[in-house]
């Protein structure tokens, strides 16, 4: 008979995703309008398709050495070497953005060190923190989801390892503008801070051109991804870019844990790096404005400069009320408490077809006058 006992206590501390419970519900509803799902809508490109399928054919289908194929890690460090001039980057192909995080935080976190983030966060952040052995500390952005650098001073104490924040943000849209960026590398470099900065969402930027704080710094840690920019989400495909010594410990911790990123899809990954993804991005910029516009007036609510999600205000009880309230409307949204120490908010994702966002406006707009 299987022991509790056996659990290690770091079991104890995580807990089921507010996301996945969001995937279960929304398998129990008839034609639900889902605006909780963090994918893109769209399917992936046919000559990223194709490049796997010759992949799977020319044999590529055993192991890969644990830093990546070089073909696809020379083609990474072209891209490095253009947008950061000048700085000595190494980068590391992994398994999905998170299977990235997961290996930075395991090779610079000591059991009780600290590692700040934002309030509201991605819901993977205190889950990764807690399985490096670390302690989340939060800076509170609401209610504009701006970052205060005083704020985040003011957190930084003696047992502070890394700052991880992402830009464009999870669950807000929000994005760290370029003076903060650059004075937040500074503040990093001033006390012997590692900064993560998680860009899952770099090519998903509305109003400005992408950013990234490791312009201003060698020493930040860069991590993106291929599953929201080209829809391969579950191909699980990632990279990471930073100083030479980090990247060499993430590599052999990745040796011994995911072994490598999946091999078929680092040769797809070559492909993706070839296909414009602009119309893409378009498409996705009308999709915020129209869901903003179908929600002023109804919704308190910050209008997102990436990503592919609002956070709105809940306009009467908590998030948690809300979406329960919204589900018997048929209608899926995430409570804000899955992503923050709040429970004021909830998050929506408008990767979606326009039919199913308008429909969900329609249920918003309803929900908004009964509270």
């Amino acid at each position: 008979m299987f022991s509790e006992s056996w659990l290690a206590e770091r079991c104890k501390a995580i807990e089921v995703s507010g996301v996945r419970k969001a995937f279960e519900l929304a398998r129990t509803l008839k034609d639900p309008v889902n605006l909780s799902i963090g994918q893109p809508h769209f399917d992936v490109p046919e000559p990223i398709k194709a490049a796997a399928r010759a992949a799977i054919d020319a044999g590529h289908n055993g192991y890969t050495v644990t830093q990546g194929i070089p073909e696809l890690r020379e083609r990474l460090l072209a891209d490095v070497r253009a947008r950061f001039p000048g700085q000595e980057r190494d980068v590391l192909v992994i398994s999905g953005t998170s299977g990235g995080l997961l290996l930075a935080l395991l090779a610079v976190v000591n059991p009780g060190d600290e590692v700040i983030t934002t309030d509201p966060y991605f819901v993977a952040y205190p889950n990764l923190v807690t399985i490096a052995g670390g302690r989340l500390v939060t800076v509170d952005t609401y209610p504009n989801f701006r970052l205060d650098l005083e704020k985040l001073k003011s957190a930084i104490s003696p047992r502070t390892k890394a700052i991880m924040l992402s830009t464009p943000s999870n669950p807000t849209g929000a994005v760290i503008d370029a003076p903060t960026q650059k004075a937040l590398a500074e503040l990093c470099r001033a006390r012997g801070v590692l900064l993560i900065s998680d860009e899952i969402y770099r090519a998903f930027h509305y109003d400005t051109p992408p950013l990234s704080p490791a312009t201003h710094d060698p020493d930040v840690l860069g991590i993106e991804g291929f599953g929201k920019t080209y829809g391969m989400t579950g191909w699980r495909l990632g990279w990471a870019h930073g100083p030479k010594r980090l990247i060499q410990e993430m590599a052999k911790l990745q040796q011994f844990t995911f072994v490598c990123a999946p091999s078929i899809v680092q040769w797809s990954g070559l492909a993706a790096l070839e296909f414009n993804v602009s119309g893409i991005v378009s498409d996705y910029k009308q999709k915020r404005d129209r869901v903003v516009a179908g929600l002023k007036g109804y919704y308190e609510l910050e209008v997102p400069g990436g990503a592919f999600y609002l956070f709105p205000k809940s306009p009467g009880g908590t998030g948690t009320e809300f979406a329960t309230e919204a589900v018997k409307h048929n209608l899926l949204v995430i409570p804000g408490s899955t992503f923050s120490r709040r429970d004021t908010h909830f998050r929506i994702s408008y990767a979606a077809p326009d039919e199913v966002l308008d429909r969900g406006i329609d249920i918003l707009r309803e929900l908004a006058r009964r509270a």
